[in-house]
């Protein structure tokens, strides 16, 4: 038996009025059978693996017209070199193209050099068996998006190529209905004069906070994002607030949607309003509380919480091959629930 192939061959033929750009005109009419994002089309022009009438082109800006017969040389998918573990998962769905997972705070997505093991991805291998998705050039769960280790909540995993390349257009278009319930320090309002003052933050109908900014990592830092006005990445949050606590208001429980899906972007919206999320340990500050306000047990729970207060409670999409429009909702973890139940008591 002769070795297996290192890699396959696209063809594309550009058609009518087609893009000025490379990129864009590949994104277009490139065959959907062959699950090539933009992402990924981008990354394969820049490796010259895209030859326009035979000749090797790296510029996604080059000029392409009707008629241009383009090869894409596309690297077979690789086995991940991470071992399958019998990790228990919440599954909330799963057909033979995707899976929703309802992810517990303190697992980490993806293997990285200080979480080796135990993770969503180990878990998934073993969930899934051999019907992984090889999209982005290794064969793995598809992971199209990410929460944090310590976030709680919905995600959603492609098994199958076809699902990760319309589930990848979805999140890239923004059109994922992404909702987060979050504790906070303090109480977003409209009539606070101090958020007037916060740049980025305005407010819509009903009481909505509205924080438009650029996040890019920290200069010094690189664990850390910050918030920029010029550079960086466009990054749009919404939040309002579903119940406060404390006499007069200290902490609040709030829904927040996110326009765009940048990492740690709640956390660091919230922050720059001045309102870090209970438990944060990077971004949270140290906002201190009104010990009148709350009883000594609430103002302990909302001390103590040892992860970042945030759920990813509701998750919608279009079923990437379907079309049906799905929507899942996650209730609070225990920890989030007994925190506003102690909060509560003094509300």
């Amino acid at each position: 038996m002769g070795a297996a192939p290192l890699e396959s061959s696209v063809t594309v033929r550009i058609g009518a009025d087609p893009p000025p750009r490379l990129d864009k005109a590949l994104a277009r009419d490139v065959p959907e059978a062959a699950s090539l994002s933009r992402t990924r089309l981008a990354r394969l022009i820049a490796e010259g693996a895209v030859r326009v009438g035979g000749v090797v082109v790296a510029d996604p800006k080059a000029k392409v017209v009707e008629g241009d017969i383009i090869e894409i040389t596309v690297p077979v998918a690789a086995e991940v070199d991470v071992v399958a573990q019998e990790i228990a998962l919440e599954v909330v769905f799963e057909d033979d193209d995707l899976i929703v997972i309802d992810k517990p705070a303190g697992m980490v997505v993806h293997p990285a050099p200080g979480s080796p093991d135990g993770t969503l991805v180990n878990a998934l291998l073993h969930h899934f068996g051999g019907a992984l998705s090889g999209v982005g050039g290794e064969k793995r769960p598809g992971i199209v998006h990410r929460i944090d280790k310590e976030t709680s909540g919905l995600l959603v995993v492609a098994k199958s190529d076809r699902a990760h390349h319309g589930l990848a257009a979805q999140f890239e278009a923004h059109s994922v209905e992404r909702k987060y319930l979050a504790v906070v320090q303090g109480v977003p309002d409209a009539a606070d004069p101090r958020l007037r003052g916060v740049r980025g933050a305005s407010f819509e109908a009903g009481n909505i906070l509205k924080l438009t900014t650029q996040l890019a990592r920290h200069k010094t830092d690189r664990q850390r994002q910050a918030v920029l006005f010029e550079g960086g990445r466009h990054a749009v949050t919404r939040a309002r607030v579903v119940t406060p606590f404390g006499v007069p208001p200290q902490v609040a429980l709030i829904e927040c949607w996110l326009e765009t899906g940048r990492t740690h972007q709640i956390r660091v919206h919230m922050a720059h309003a001045g309102h870090g999320l209970v438990g944060d340990p990077v971004y949270g500050g140290r906002r201190k509380l009104n010990e009148k306000a709350l009883s000594p047990d609430a103002l302990a729970a909302a001390r103590d919480f040892p992860r970042q207060a945030l759920h990813a409670a509701v998750l919608g999409f279009a079923h990437p091959v379907s079309g049906e429009t799905m929507r899942f909702e996650a209730d609070l973890p225990d920890d989030m629930a007994a925190l506003l139940q102690e909060l509560g008591r003094t509300a």
